[in-house]
C-alpha cells in the first residue's frame, strides 16, 4: 500500500512532469513574407530568422508552421485565431489588435543606388527633396522616412515588391531606393542583377513577431522573454 509520503511524492512528480511538458505538445502557426534571406518558402529553414525562431521554440518542445503570403495578405490572416501572428516585422508593422514579441533577430534598412551615380544628401529629408526614391508600398517604414514620404509624395515610387523594386532601380526608374541590402544584394544575386550597391546604412532594425493582442499570447511573450535570456 502507498503510503501518504508516497503520495504526495507521486502527486509532486507528476505535476512537475505537467508543468515541464505543458507546451511539449503546442503548435504556434504564424504567417510570413517570402523576404530572403530572412525568411522564404523556398529557402532552407524557411530563412535565418525564421530558423532563428524554431530554434528557440524547439527548447520547449513547441513545433513552428508557417505560411507564406504577400505581406499584407499575411498580416490579414494573422488577425483570426488560427494563427499566433505574423512575423518577421519591424516594430513599426505591429498592426493595431496586436503586440510585439521581445527581439527575435536584426535587420538592416538602407539607401541602395544604381551603379554609376553620384548621390549627394546630407540626411533622409534631403534625399528625398532631391531624388526619386523607390520603396515597398506594404512596408511600415521608421518614423523619420516615413515623415519623407509624406513630406515629398511626388518624389516617390512605389513597388510592390522588393523585386519589382529591385529591377526599377536596375533598369533607372528611379536612382536610389531604400530597403534591406541584405534583401536587395540576395536578390541582386538571385536575378543576376549586378549594377546595385549600397550608398549608406541608415539604421540597424529589430524584428519582432506581431502577435494578436490576447492572454495566450501574452504568456507567450513571457516563455519566449524566458527563452531569450537563458540563449
Amino acid at each position: 500500500m502507498f503510503t501518504k509520503k508516497k503520495s504526495v511524492l507521486i502527486i509532486m512528480l507528476v505535476l512537475t512532469l505537467l508543468v515541464l511538458n505543458s507546451y511539449a505538445e503546442e503548435t504556434w502557426k504564424i504567417t510570413s513574407l517570402n523576404w530572403e534571406p530572412y525568411s522564404g518558402a523556398e529557402l532552407t529553414n524557411q530563412g535565418n530568422s525564421v530558423q532563428k525562431l524554431r530554434e528557440l521554440l524547439r527548447k520547449e518542445g513547441i513545433k513552428l508552421i508557417v505560411e507564406f503570403y504577400p505581406w499584407k495578405r499575411s498580416q490579414e490572416k494573422a488577425k483570426t485565431k488560427e494563427y499566433v501572428g505574423y512575423f518577421p516585422a519591424w516594430p513599426e508593422e505591429v498592426s493595431e489588435g496586436f503586440i510585439a514579441s521581445p527581439i527575435i533577430d536584426m535587420s538592416e534598412i538602407g539607401i541602395m543606388n544604381r551603379s554609376g551615380i553620384c548621390i549627394k544628401c546630407e540626411n533622409i529629408d534631403d534625399l528625398f527633396k532631391k531624388y526619386r526614391v523607390g520603396i515597398v508600398k506594404t512596408y511600415r517604414y521608421p518614423k523619420v522616412i516615413d515623415d519623407a514620404i509624406k513630406k515629398y509624395p511626388h518624389n516617390v515610387d512605389f513597388s510592390m515588391n522588393e523585386v519589382s523594386l529591385l529591377k526599377k532601380l536596375s533598369m533607372g526608374r528611379y536612382p536610389v531606393a531604400i530597403t534591406d541590402p541584405n534583401v536587395m544584394k540576395y536578390l541582386s544575386e538571385k536575378e543576376g542583377i549586378s549594377n546595385i550597391e549600397l550608398f549608406k546604412l541608415i539604421m540597424k532594425k529589430e524584428l519582432v513577431i506581431s502577435l494578436r493582442d490576447d492572454e495566450d499570447n501574452k504568456k507567450r511573450i513571457s516563455l519566449l522573454k524566458k527563452l531569450l535570456k537563458e540563449n
